[in-house]
């Protein structure tokens, strides 16, 4: 088999590349194994804004910009809904925080996402006497469903090799690489928090941060918005919410914990008042890197090996636009921005 790219991976960062070779008419063929969880696990918003600090996400207009667009035309190719447009309340705790949300709204880089209407709770299943503050441009990408849906396209299209991708048995003679009997002109490795074991590319500081989240039912919720508090609370339909998540740093492993599902139901109850069961527990690391910002770039020596990775928390908005960049350099050429381009951890330099 002769094809253009060879892609490790179809989770976000994986299918978002996929997208732009089907774009540009390239050929691909794509190797994954189901062994990384963080996309199916994730909880699928898109957000501009930082609810913590009241602070602009990174790029998060160009990000939007990309990502809408390419949502759209996954759905419109597989006939199937992926993006909801909910819309994201953050409920206030006391007066400080309404202060520093208007505050922060009047910033020329929020004024388009903070609503300056105050919303109040009319839910009474919830505790939001201050009300709630709306961020704009929002919504949830079904990021499972997305998944699943995409590869099941790309195994009837028999581009799909759902298999451990075996390093050792990759050659590369500086123009093409060869894998069993696949030749291809690049590869891109896009494995999430696998790439550890990638070794390329294992000497990037990819930390990995578990995340866990619960599923519960709820009929007497009635909420059809996000609620951002201690935790978010994303209506699924049917009475079925998500809550989440936690950061463990240290726990490696895709198993869900007690300690995980304590935390999450002790800040869910100081939020809701209704009855409530849980119906599902999940987890997944999170590939984050040591800055925040993604790996995207060629390897130093293997010239025709890319990577494409520590998409982190918003792997939903981010996916597109550095799938975008990565390609642009290949094909055009093009620089890669300095804060992603995965060289700033070493001593090299354009020239």
């Amino acid at each position: 088999m002769n094809v253009d790219y060879i892609i490790v991976g179809c989770g976000l960062a994986g299918i978002a590349f996929c997208e732009q070779l089907k774009t540009h008419h390239k050929s691909f063929v794509v190797f994954d194994n189901d062994s990384q969880q963080a996309s199916t696990v994730a909880g699928g918003l898109y957000n501009p804004v930082v609810l913590k600090r009241f602070t602009a996400v990174w790029k998060s207009e160009e990000q939007l910009k990309l990502a809408l667009p390419l949502y759209a035309k996954i759905e419109k190719d597989l006939q199937q809904t992926f993006d909801y447009k909910v819309p994201v309340h953050r409920l206030f705790k006391n007066l400080e925080e309404q202060n520093d949300w208007f505050t922060a709204s009047d910033q020329p880089r929020l004024e388009h996402y903070l609503s300056t209407t105050l919303i109040k709770n009319n839910n009474n299943s919830i505790n939001a006497d201050l009300g709630y503050g709306e961020v704009l441009q929002t919504g949830r990408i079904d990021t499972k469903a997305l998944i699943s849906a995409y590869k099941k396209d790309l195994k009837q299209k028999e581009i799909l090799i759902e298999e451990a991708f075996q390093y050792e048995k990759l050659e590369s003679d500086g123009q093409t690489v060869q894998y069993k009997d696949i030749t291809a002109k690049q590869i891109v490795f896009a494995e999430g928090y696998g790439l550890n074991h990638n070794p390329f590319f294992n000497y990037l500081p990819l930390n990995g941060t578990k995340g866990e989240l619960l599923t519960i039912k709820a009929p007497d919720l009635n909420l059809n918005e996000v609620v951002k508090s201690s935790v978010f609370l994303i209506p699924l339909g049917e009475d079925l919410y998500r809550v989440g998540s936690t950061y463990n740093w240290s726990d490696k492993t895709n198993l869900p914990t007690e300690e995980a599902k304590t935390e999450l139901l002790e800040k869910l109850k100081s939020i809701i008042t209704c009855n409530f069961e849980v119906v599902k527990q999940s987890a997944g690391i999170r590939p984050t890197t040591v800055d925040r910002r993604p790996f995207v770039g060629e390897h130093l020596e293997f010239k025709n090996h890319y990577v494409l990775n520590g998409l982190g928390t918003r792997g939903v908005m981010i996916a597109p636009f550095v799938a975008k960049a990565l390609f642009d350099h290949i094909e055009h050429g093009k620089k890669i921005d300095q804060e992603i381009w995965i060289h700033r951890f070493k001593k090299y330099k354009y020239v």
